[in-house]
């Protein structure tokens, strides 16, 4: 090109120009299709068209073609279903997001699939939580939160997953608040206070129901926890430890699957997992049936179940 100018691209022998309020050409939309038509191949647009056929421009426009002129349709909505499906992916008792549910996290990712992973009240180190500041129906709030940015990253379908506590805490959420939920994913539920027969948290249970009808709710002390056949003693609040140890509150799973409606549910645990023993019948043939609905066995215990139900997660997301 003389005197080291580019040479601008005119599109305008192939398609058809209009002023803006500028004086600047356009191409006219209106026309795009009878450009289309008059251009028959890429030889002959090239030939009617002026432009730098540099090797970096050539393989642009080329691609260019491939990708809108020769498949417009499938080329947008590839765009448009990029990361369409959101899971809100919730880390168990003492967990943090960088623990059990990495891998899970990271595969997720890697289909395409939004995930956010918020740290939640329950979350600590080595499987035992900080303190139980924050009731149990306090804690759940973080999931709202949760959704509200995955709808801003442009999520259609929301799915809310989790493992141990933290898929407790799934059911817990969307059999309350089913509205805009696309599913629920239980991975190696957790925290059965209804089933607890340990004489320490029994009588904990029994003090904190005394503080709290007392209006003593919000005193603190230590608590006894037990997570993964481990006990320890955790500080909190009496309303916070016990909406967790609560028989007859939002922790208890049976009650909060007989309320999901309309939800599909995965429910995975695995076969070394000590709520194995409790079978289908505790958890999921109480909730309402769903066609998407499914109950599996793996082979894994309580801890690696997220990675290992790795395929299982995506093979049923992919149903929804």
């Amino acid at each position: 090109m003389a005197g080291g100018a580019s040479r601008r691209f005119d599109l305008g022998p192939c398609f058809p120009r209009r002023d803006d309020d500028n004086g600047l050409g356009k191409i006219d939309t209106d026309q795009w299709r009878i450009g289309l038509d008059r251009a028959s191949g890429m030889v002959h647009l090239a030939a009617r068209c002026e432009i730098d056929l540099g090797v970096v421009m050539l393989r642009k426009a080329i691609c260019l073609f491939l990708l809108i002129f020769l498949n417009p349709t499938a080329a947008l909505a590839q765009e448009r279903s990029r990361g369409s499906v959101g899971v809100v992916l919730l880390h168990g008792k003492g967990g943090q997001p960088g623990g059990n549910i990495l891998g899970l996290t990271k595969s997720l990712e890697a289909e395409g699939v939004n995930v956010i992973v918020p740290v939640m009240a329950w979350s600590g180190s080595r499987g035992q939580p900080f303190n139980y500041d924050k009731t149990y129906e306090v804690a759940l709030r973080e999931i709202d939160g949760a959704m509200a940015k995955l709808r801003a990253r442009g999520a259609k379908k929301i799915i809310i997953a989790g493992q141990s506590l933290g898929a407790n805490a799934a059911l817990a959420y969307v059999a309350h608040k089913p509205s805009g939920i696309a599913g629920v994913i239980m991975l190696a539920p957790g925290q059965a206070p209804e089933r607890m027969r340990f004489p320490g948290v029994q009588n904990a249970q029994a003090k904190a129901r005394d503080m709290i009808a007392a209006g003593q709710g919000l005193q603190r002390a230590d608590f006894p926890d037990i997570n993964v056949g481990q006990s320890f003693m955790v500080s909190g609040t009496y309303a916070g430890w016990y909406s967790y140890y609560n028989p007859e509150g939002r922790a208890n799973m049976p009650d909060n699957a007989a309320r999901l409606r309309g939800v599909p549910l995965l429910y995975v645990v695995g076969r070394s997992d000590p709520i194995y023993k409790l079978g289908r019948e505790y958890v999921f043939e109480k909730a309402k049936r769903h066609p998407k609905s499914r109950y599996v066995e793996i082979d894994a215990d309580h801890l690696d179940t997220p990675d290992k139900a790795r395929s299982t997660v995506l093979d049923w997301l992919k149903t929804l």
